[in-house]
């Protein structure tokens, strides 16, 4: 077990579909600067653990405790609120709105234009937006332009700074390199490791364990909705996390 007081931890999560048990009984924690990566098979309850930690789904039982406090989030935006961020595989953008737009969808600041029409600060949000991403060291020569003129690596990189500049202290990224090349899940790489010394504690979801090797601290590992074992990452192999997935 880490030594890390826990700044989100799940105990005993239960959770049905029909007849279907997805999750039972399951424990998880992370703490504050803190990279721990959830792995397991398709259908071993991942998703759906941590859909009940960023407030898709309420759990059938158990409970969450934040920063000490037991706390039940009736949707994501409560989650967001109390600064649980999730970046999924698909990275919710929007295509059709450029970087600034991108990092501020959904609370947009508004100024008014001749002092009587409220209207979208589109200026302000795109000098925020390059802050946040100056921050991190991230290069995007034109904010301005719109997402889908991006790289898959710079889009992720958009997803990452939209959950810093509002101030994340817990992220969950959901296969945050799939599908990119070498040089970007570099990248992508380097920016958890920033924000882990930022204090940002992080779930990293990933089938890739070389990745999984590269980043977090511990590994807990799902099997059939329950925890089949929990690893720090120092003390194992990835011969023996397959054998926890596979049983």
């Amino acid at each position: 077990m880490s030594n890390v007081t826990p700044m989100l931890e799940a105990r005993g999560i239960t959770k049905k579909f029909g007849g279907v048990l997805a999750l039972d009984r399951v424990d998880f924690s992370v703490g504050a600067g803190e990279v721990v990566a959830l792995a397991g098979d398709n259908g071993a309850g991942k998703s759906t653990l941590i859909k009940i930690i960023s407030g898709v789904f309420p759990a059938d039982a158990g409970d969450l405790q934040y920063n000490g406090n037991r706390v039940t989030f009736a949707n994501p935006h409560d989650a967001r609120d109390r600064g649980i961020e999730t970046i999924y595989q698909d990275l919710a953008l929007a295509d059709n709105l450029d970087v600034g737009a991108n990092v501020f969808l959904g609370r947009e600041p508004m100024t008014r234009m001749f002092g009587i029409l409220p209207v979208i600060d589109r200026k302000l949000m795109r000098a925020e937006a390059a802050k946040t991403l100056d921050t991190l060291d991230i290069g995007l020569d034109r904010l301005d332009r719109p997402v889908r003129a991006l790289s898959g690596g710079q889009r992720q990189c958009v997803a990452i700074g939209r959950a810093l500049h509002w101030h994340a202290k817990v992220l969950i990224m959901d296969e945050p390199t799939a599908a990119l090349g070498v040089p970007e899940q570099r990248k992508v790489v380097s920016l958890i490791q920033s924000l882990k010394a930022r204090g940002v504690a992080i779930i990293f979801i990933s089938h890739n364990l070389q990745d999984i090797f590269a980043v977090s601290d511990r590994i807990v590992v799902l099997r059939r909705g329950v925890n089949s074992g929990v690893r720090n990452t120092a003390e194992t192999n990835p011969d023996e996390v397959v054998r926890l997935m596979v049983g």
